[in-house]
């Protein structure tokens, strides 16, 4: 086997082989450096790569660590702090900061024995579905260098993809690891609101959660384990589950009732046929599963659906940008970032807080409405995307009317930030190879808090139709 076709083993499967003995830590860490040595210059998916703090971390663990991930290499989003490497959130005022601290996230990773190898590409302060910061330049989908390997984690998944790490991690604020999941041919779960802790910056949050984009539901499972728990201070935090993660991905799931819908929530959005009848022959393969499939019409066809969580949204993205001014200490001003993110940001300065406040909650009566409304199903099955990869350029930051591209790029993906609002799990599959050669990818949406029952459904599908084996240019 080469040893570039390491970095496409499953992670459980690399931690085996180094607990085992079979391969080090150390040999692990180079060939995953190597390869982003060799592959990064066109794929453009990190903005910092730490040679030699992954390889002093790989030359601490041995043979018989028994951790879950002992020397499995990790890349990490550019929006969490790595202690030591920078943190810029795709903008320019951050550009140079680095982080005095460990994230939450990043300090799980390491406990339970992940190597460290860099921090990966965003879209400026994470807005866009696409990654395409100024900062850094475009990052490239290895699956069509032309096309984007979506946003807003979309340097963790070109990154792992392109074979340069096995997984990686992200961030969902509105789809953020599902989609670049689903342009990337990867497994995407965005956990359950509460699930992962967001410290130690925040005590909660309302819409963004962290997760990691992998080959298979079993890595996907395991890495929630991980990564799923209280931290001293959180205001809010999910239930515990009856069992771990991983324990549920190894069974059947029973008989399910599964509702599908090609449906999306904004009307004014047009779902690609080809999208469209991924879903269709997913209901079938369901079906023959022994589960019943129904088609289901959602209350989330109204138009003020994209307005209520773009003001949302976009109260969310101006706290950034005020926090990017505390860390350069001055005013943020238009020359400091991107059209777009300039004109969200005086959007919001120019809203009042009882107008953000009604929007919040108006909101959460909607979410409301739709959880209540799929209370009869076990999960849901939808169009993971509406259209296929978008060629890089499609979503201009610096257009003549910047905000015409951020209700642009709700088009492409108006599956994936209902979920965000309702704080659902959701999971993008990519069940299928599409006739242009990029994969193709479902989401299935779950009951809120639990992602195991949706884990093991997952991982029915990935039995029936594997796709852990294709890679691009295969």
């Amino acid at each position: 086997m080469p040893e570039s076709d390491l970095m496409y083993r499953p992670a459980l499967e690399l931690a085996e082989l180094v607990r085992a003995g079979e391969l080090t830590a150390g040999e692990l860490a180079e060939v995953s450096l190597r390869q982003i040595d060799e592959l990064d210059r066109e794929i453009n998916a990190f903005v910092q790569v730490d040679h030699d703090g992954a390889l002093a971390a790989a030359r601490e663990i041995a043979a018989g660590d028994t951790r879950p991930f002992a020397g499995v290499p990790v890349a990490i989003k550019d929006s969490r702090a790595v202690r030591g490497l920078r943190m810029t959130d795709g903008c320019p005022l951050m550009a140079e900061y680095v982080a005095p601290y460990d994230h939450n996230i990043t300090r799980r990773l390491r406990d339970a024995g992940c190597v460290i190898v860099g921090k990966t590409t965003l879209p400026e302060y994470a807005i866009l579905p696409t990654t395409e910061a100024k900062l850094f330049g475009p990052t490239r989908n290895p699956w069509d260098p032309t096309r984007t390997p979506g946003g807003s984690s979309g340097g963790s998944a070109a990154a792992v993809a392109a074979g340069m790490v096995p997984v990686a991690h992200g961030t969902d604020g509105g789809g953020s690891i599902r989609i670049p999941a689903a342009c990337c041919g990867l497994v995407g779960l965005k956990p359950a609101r509460g699930r992962i802790s967001p410290a130690p910056e925040l005590g909660d949050s309302a819409l963004g959660i962290d997760g990691m984009l992998t080959r298979t539901v079993a890595d996907t499972a395991a890495f929630l384990d991980v990564l799923a728990g209280y931290e001293p201070g959180d205001a809010t935090w999910a239930p515990a589950p009856a069992e771990p993660f991983s324990e549920a991905t190894k069974r059947e799931p029973g008989s399910l009732r599964i509702g599908f819908t090609t449906l999306p929530p904004p009307p004014a959005a047009v779902v690609d046929e080809v999208c469209a009848a991924a879903v269709d022959r997913a209901a079938e393969l369901l079906r023959s599963f022994g589960h019943e499939v129904v088609e289901f019409d959602p209350p989330w066809r109204r138009d003020d659906v994209g307005e209520l969580f773009g003001v949302v949204f976009a109260s969310h993205i101006a706290s950034l940008i005020a926090y990017s001014g505390r860390v350069a200490g001055r005013e943020p001003t238009p020359a400091d970032m991107e059209p777009m993110s300039w004109a969200i940001y005086s959007m919001i300065a120019n809203t009042g807080a009882l107008d953000q406040l009604r929007a919040n909650t108006l909101l959460q009566g909607f979410a409301r409405e739709v959880v209540a409304a799929l209370l009869p199903f076990d999960a849901l099955l939808t169009p993971a995307l509406a259209e296929r990869p978008l060629p890089l350029g499609t979503l201009d930051t610096a257009a003549p009317d910047p905000m015409s591209t951020f209700t642009r790029s709700g088009l492409f993906t108006p599956f994936t930030p209902i979920v965000n609002a309702t704080g659902q799990p959701a999971v993008a599959l990519p069940l299928e190879q599409g006739a242009d050669g990029l994969p193709l990818a479902v989401q299935l949406i779950g009951r809120p808090a639990e992602e195991g029952p949706l884990l093991a459904l997952a991982a029915q599908l990935e039995r029936a139709q594997p796709w852990a084996l294709r890679r691009p240019g295969s």
